[in-house]
């Protein structure tokens, strides 16, 4: 195992809980060393501060895996997994369907493990991680013993490694329809060709908060995809909701997920171009008790932080204005770079636009099985807020 040594006054990071080490921080940057390959970290006074794994093409050099020199094998991989799902375990005693490992916030950096009931999905966003890929399948069957486990290696990020995208099933065999229960409500996966792996498990504990302001009244619901926001608001008493996604398949997907579940009567599902028919529907003059807004990520990386918030100010103008004085506004951004403080200061400004006033009654996060690590502020990017608007 190669030992790579941090320059004099680097390591602070790392000491208080940070798994990565950046290129600029080594010493040397060995050029010859494999992608992947496992190597130990000691700051400049020799102290090993742990074992990672090693990509020389990659800014972020080395992730680190172990701060206790374990050895990193299959009883490593199986104890951290057990471990991320103890703790699933505690937080969603009646659900089958949660993130299991949530990578650095799990200690397992560059892997995702979803578990949908009786299948698995996984990906594996790192050369380092790849390599342990059989390892990783070997101790999810020993731990789940699932019908399926799907790699959903299909994220761009994969490239930046030097990784091809792919998705194929590992193991087993992929019974279909797939459905799971979430929330008491039932929905159809699509773990091969659906967006993420499938759900969008980071909403799971904001949907049921629709419960204290939807009852009685018309919700308009903006991507709706699957139809889960759209479905948590007609169980919780809407009395007419309409959901938008640029995609048949989705509007396909969310119909049948609500006549799956009783509520095709209350629920609508259009095929739109969200920003038309938002303007769309504005200059008609159509209003709504409860508007959801939960796009994709608008912002892929820094550079693209302007063009992205003029998105987001964008269609949450055109969703306050129409929104009835005491309805809500669910609004939600997934887009890492784009912090609370912006994210909040966006929606002040779009307020402005619209000529509205808004009330923050809550500002939430992702599901506690996509946990925050405090030393690790990346593992932070789901934003919810919940407006009044007067």
């Amino acid at each position: 195992m190669q030992v790579l040594q941090l320059k004099r006054h680097q390591g602070r990071r790392i000491l208080q809980g940070h798994p990565w080490v950046f290129s600029n921080e080594l010493v040397r940057v060995p050029r010859d060393a494999e992608p992947g390959a496992l190597v130990e970290v000691r700051d400049s006074q020799d102290r090993v501060l742990g074992i990672g794994y090693f990509n020389p093409h990659s800014l972020i050099a080395v992730r680190l895996l172990s701060r206790t020199g374990h050895p990193i094998d299959y009883a490593f991989f199986i104890g951290r997994i057990r471990q991320a799902d103890d703790l699933r375990k505690r937080l969603f005693k009646e659900e089958k369907a949660y993130r299991v490992v949530f990578s650095e916030a799990d200690g397992l950096p560059g892997l995702i493990v979803d578990r949908y009931e009786n299948d698995i999905v996984l990906q594996v966003t790192t050369a380092g991680m790849e390599r342990w890929l059989s390892t990783i399948c070997e101790a999810l069957i020993d731990l789940f013993h699932p019908k399926s486990i799907v790699a959903r290696n299909d994220t761009a990020i994969r490239e930046l490694e030097g990784l091809k995208l792919e998705k194929q099933v590992l193991y087993g065999k992929i019974e279909l329809p797939t459905v799971i229960t979430k929330n008491g409500l039932k929905f159809e996966l699509d773990l091969l060709e659906g967006q993420k792996t499938g759900f969008y498990l980071d909403q799971s504990e904001n949907y049921p908060r629709l419960k204290d302001f939807v009852d009685g009244g018309t919700v308009l619901d903006g991507f709706c995809y699957a139809g889960s926001w759209a479905l948590h608001a007609a169980r919780h008493g809407a009395r007419q909701v309409i959901g938008l996604d640029g995609s048949e398949k989705a509007v396909g997907l969310a119909t049948a997920n609500a006549r799956r579940n009783s509520l095709e009567d209350r629920c609508d599902f259009r095929k739109a171009d969200l920003f038309d028919e938002l303007n769309k529907q504005s200059s008609e003059g159509a209003q709504y008790d409860c508007v959801i807004l939960d796009p994709p990520a608008f912002i892929k990386n820094k550079s693209k932080t302007k063009e992205g918030l003029q998105g987001y100010r964008e269609i949450n103008r055109h969703a306050m204005r129409l929104i009835k004085p005491g309805g809500v506004l669910v609004t939600c951004s997934c887009s890492y770079h784009l912090d609370r403080e912006g994210f909040l200061k966006m929606l002040s400004q779009a307020t402005w636009d619209a000529k509205r006033t808004a009330r923050l009654l809550e500002f939430r996060s992702q599901s506690r099985d996509h946990p925050i690590l405090l030393s690790i502020p990346e593992t932070e990017y789901l934003k919810c807020a919940i407006l009044m608007m007067d």
